[in-house]
């Protein structure tokens, strides 16, 4: 049961990963309106933020996944497990934060770009897990 838990847990944090940078891109509008500020200033505080989450992020997975799964193969579930979590956390923001202004609407480009980091997301998670079991694996002495 802890293991079960504990990897709902990771796969959650892989959705909030791919979440956050997702939803600043599409919001560009809506931020900068409500904050006054312009759109250069926002996309590149999006920016900013994306890298610190990517690198971050990363960091936080790879520590997390070996402590919590040890050589364990179970955390390859983690590929799929991810996309009910995003698609839980979306449905949440889009009920309670709803576009109510036309302005806000995102560019059209924001949405081949949120497509493109959907398809290559499982393969990033699958890299990650493969170089943390790899990360495990003890060299053997010749004599």
């Amino acid at each position: 049961m802890k293991c079960f838990l504990k990897l709902n847990a990771v796969a959650c944090v892989y959705a909030l990963l791919i979440l956050i940078p997702f939803e600043l891109m599409a919001n560009v509008y809506r931020i900068s309106r409500l904050t006054n500020w312009d759109i250069q200033k926002v996309n590149l505080y999006t920016e900013a933020i994306l890298m610190l989450d990517i690198i971050g992020g990363t960091i936080l997975l790879f520590f997390l996944t070996r402590k919590w799964f040890k050589g364990r193969n179970v955390k390859y579930w983690t590929t799929i497990l991810w996309i009910p979590y995003l698609l839980l956390f979306i449905y949440l923001i889009a009920s309670l934060f709803p576009i109510t202004y036309g302005g806000d609407v995102p560019n059209p480009a924001t949405g081949f770009i949120i497509i493109g980091g959907l398809i290559m997301y499982p393969f990033y998670i699958l890299v990650l897990n493969f170089v943390e079991t790899l990360s495990d694996v003890q060299p053997t002495q010749n004599r």
